[in-house]
């Protein structure tokens, strides 16, 4: 079995964002050489999400407006984390989106499901951050 592993860096302008980032998971998948395996692509920050879904502009405003509601960003002073940093919705977006997700490796392409895309979340941007990809396999 062999593995490979690449860490890709993310400073977005803005506080919070969706990226798609399938086409940077597949360069990783070809540089690799894998042909049968398994893909983990997971952020490497406690403010920030790897997940799948449909690439649909709807959907991400979906999702911007459900995290607001479920974890708004404002007051700050709601939250007890918030005393030196003021980023704890952030913490709360992330552990709702997810962590991690892992995609199968057949005949050296992702095996998706119909609109599967893979997506950096950000939830407290403005610097850099860190994704891990890591395809073990033959």
């Amino acid at each position: 079995m062999r593995s490979y592993r690449k860490k890709l860096t993310f400073q977005l302008p803005s506080r919070r964002a969706f990226v798609n980032i399938t086409s940077d998971v597949r360069q990783c998948l070809q540089e690799s050489g894998i042909k049968e395996g398994l893909v983990l692509v997971n952020a490497m920050n406690i403010t920030a999400s790897v997940f799948i879904n449909d690439d649909e502009n709807g959907l991400h405003q979906d999702f911007e407006r459900w995290l607001e509601k479920l974890a708004p960003e404002k007051p700050h002073s709601q939250y007890d984390h918030n005393g030196f940093e003021d980023n704890a919705d952030a913490h709360l977006k992330r552990t709702i989106m997810g962590r991690e997700v892992v995609v199968a490796v057949t005949d050296s392409e992702l095996d998706f499901g119909t609109w599967e895309q893979i997506f950096y979340g950000e939830f407290d941007g403005r610097r850099p951050k860190h994704v891990m990809v890591k395809i073990i396999g033959e």
